[in-house]
């Protein structure tokens, strides 16, 4: 059985198995299921907040991997971190029992909505995926979302809403996004990234959102909305029919008059030579008036007014592990951000920049290998607004170091760069070096955030 053209969800299907339950948008699924009457059960690696969320809602989780795990299940969904040796996979391909992989759960349950709205890019998902539904929610309708990341607003990285609006964010590793049935396709831009799956570099990744982009023309009342200042997306979706939204170049909506306060943009939102809305927005950096823009055109085709737009763009409050403020450390303020690409951490440094007196602090683990080393001169460049940068050892999620890159390395590379390999020597450091008007960010998609734990604890 495959969802990936499946209209109608089999009768015989009563017991989903979720391997590696813990993760944002595996829990998500889980929960959406769980809300519609299905028996869900799951496990993962190690406890988590997470895990103990799922227990909490009566789900089953089991700690640990073992084949007896999926007796009883009619489905197993699977994400690309596991592979066809764990114990899990292994017995449900013996057993007979259909492997979905995680992309085609989601697009199987966001067919029975009319408008669909999948946020894609290379950087921003997260974030532009939370403000739409921000304004959707604030506005008075009542959409399901699926986010990559949590926020306070939704309690977590999901919600279940009515069958009219479904938002959701659309990951391109492994072409993820492909088993999608977008009817608006955001491509917020388009970067090299994930160059353990993408092997052709950049063209391929190019290729890959345009498909992913032209899916929304299968749909009802289709749209692509896309960014007209970034170069790779304009070269990827050339000839296609599409709303733009840019702060620099010609665009559909776009943001003039933009002023700073505090490290967070005011603008006013022209859509086409009219007057759309102003926004004042409460969350840090100029990548942010760009997911704003897109919010905006995509809240508009979803029928809330130019005024609800405007208003409910500026009070959206972020979400968790985007430039999230932890505490404080010798009157240095603590931030974790998700930020493990180098135009992401650019990004996050620079808001940083703006808004503080004293120095800017970085801890940074870098993600996967791959990534690491494909990337690695951009890595060492990214830290140049940084006043003093500590390399943790890199977090290898699902690889093994077969190309010779290290911490230590990135680290020697990047001017005002220092190797402490651990969570607690980086800490160490930090509480070395931090002093009042400071700003210490926490920067990577590991489990690098412990690090502010041990500061501000």
């Amino acid at each position: 059985m495959s969802w990936e053209k499946t209209t109608v969800l089999p009768e015989n299907v009563h017991t989903f198995f979720f391997v590696g339950i813990g993760g944002i948008s595996m829990s998500s699924i889980a929960f959406v299921l769980d809300s519609k009457g299905y028996t869900v059960r799951g496990s993962d690696r190690t406890q988590s907040e997470m895990t103990q969320r799922l227990c909490d809602a009566g789900i089953e989780v089991f700690i640990g991997h073992d084949a007896s795990h999926v007796e009883g299940s009619d489905v197993v969904i699977y994400t690309g971190a596991v592979n066809d040796q764990n114990p899990e996979i292994a017995e449900a391909k013996k057993r007979g029992i259909p492997l979905v992989y995680r992309a085609d759960a989601i697009g199987y349950l966001m067919q029975k909505y009319k408008t669909r709205i999948g946020v894609s890019g290379s950087h921003g998902k997260s974030t532009c995926t939370a403000m739409i539904s921000h304004v959707l929610i604030a506005s008075g309708k009542d959409p399901t979302v699926m986010c990559g990341a949590q926020t306070a607003e939704m309690g977590g990285a999901y919600r279940v809403g009515k069958r009219e609006d479904f938002v959701f964010e659309a990951c391109e590793y492994k072409d993820s996004f492909l088993g999608f049935f977008p009817s608006v396709s955001v491509v917020l831009n388009i970067d090299l990234d994930h160059t353990d799956y993408f092997t052709g570099g950049l063209e391929q990744i190019k290729e890959s959102f345009r498909q992913y982009a032209l899916l929304a023309f299968a749909q009802e009342d289709p749209l692509v909305i896309s960014n007209a200042d970034d170069g790779n997306t304009a070269c990827a979706l050339f000839g296609v029919e599409k709303t733009t939204f840019g702060i620099v170049n010609d665009a559909d909506f776009r943001a003039v008059n933009i002023t700073y306060n505090k490290g967070c943009a005011e603008f006013d939102i022209v859509r086409g030579e009219e007057f759309f809305c102003h926004v004042a927005l409460s969350v840090l950096g100029r990548h942010n008036v760009y997911n704003a823009l897109a919010a905006a055109a995509a809240c508009f085709h979803a029928g809330v007014s130019p005024e609800d737009i405007g208003k409910y763009l500026s009070d959206f409050a972020g979400l968790a592990r985007r430039f999230e403020k932890k505490g404080s450390i010798g009157g240095a303020d603590v931030y974790i951000d998700y930020a493990h690409h180098p135009k992401e951490l650019v990004s996050a440094i620079s808001a940083a920049k703006k808004l503080t007196e004293g120095k800017v602090l970085c801890v940074f683990e870098p993600h996967t290998y791959s990534r690491t080393a494909s990337l690695f001169s951009e890595f060492a460049a990214s830290f140049k607004d940084s006043d003093k940068t500590f390399f943790v050892d890199i977090y290898a999620a699902r690889e093994v170091n077969t190309y010779g890159v290290s911490s230590a390395q990135l680290a020697e590379a990047t001017e005002g760069g220092e190797y402490t390999p651990t969570y607690e020597d980086a800490a160490r450091r930090i509480r070395e070096e931090a002093k009042e008007g400071d700003t210490v960010l926490i920067l990577g998609a590991g489990t690098v955030t412990e690090v502010a734990s041990m500061l501000t604890c």
